[in-house]
């Protein structure tokens, strides 16, 4: 029993081919659902998807992949997230340097006379200055602000509450050699930020004595 198929449409035909052919064709992709068979009993065309000697093996086989048109438009975002790291990197650089700008040094020798800071022996300028002491104390540093515990986290709000209460915008800081170098340079930050015009170091007596030549 001969069968006929064409293209959806054509007026071109295959004659004389059978049913396993046209399955056959259909599963290699030669042929498509939607063409055209005329069966030996049947007078007009038929879609293969709506004959029903076929139309089972039609709905069994996968639809083909839709066409990818050149030329389409993407969006490639490696470019943009490559921008966004550089700029992440730039902002944490600047952000550490200007923390880095905050530092101030700390005093240098009691007895360097190039030292910035001034030092203050007399002890009654201590009623015209805020007075802070640095000690160590069980292996851990401690400050006190005008003899009070004074957490080193919230020293400059502490500092801030006190300006000009009765003082001159000057802090007067004492502290021991045991205290770390980078305890000291905190207090003194925290001066800074909290508005005090000049941080003065108390100078034991023994650092002032002229030493011998």
């Amino acid at each position: 029993m001969s069968w006929k198929i064409r293209h959806e449409g054509s007026p071109q035909s295959v004659d004389g081919i059978s049913v396993v052919q046209i399955v056959e064709g259909l599963q290699d992709g030669q042929w498509d659902p939607t063409d055209e068979v005329m069966g030996p009993e049947d007078r007009n065309w038929v879609a293969i998807e709506n004959h029903p000697a076929l139309a089972e093996v039609a709905a069994e086989l996968e639809a083909p992949p839709p066409a990818e048109h050149e030329g389409e438009t993407t969006l490639d975002l490696n470019a943009l997230i490559d921008v966004c790291l550089v700029l992440l990197i730039f902002f944490m650089l600047t952000t550490s340097y200007a923390i880095l700008q905050k530092r101030f040094d700390a005093p240098v020798t009691a007895t360097d006379p190039n030292s910035p800071n001034v030092r203050v022996v007399q002890k009654p300028v201590q009623e015209q200055m805020i007075m802070v002491e640095a000690t160590m104390e069980n292996g851990k540093p401690v400050v006190r602000v005008e003899k009070q515990v004074v957490s080193l986290e919230f020293l400059a709000a502490d500092l801030h509450n006190r300006v000009g209460k009765g003082k001159n915008n000057q802090l007067l800081l004492k502290y021991d050699d045991a205290v770390p170098h980078g305890i000291v340079v905190e207090i003194e930050d925290d001066a800074r930020l909290a508005g005090l015009d000049r941080v003065c170091i108390v100078v034991p007596p023994k650092d002032l004595a002229p030493k011998a030549k």
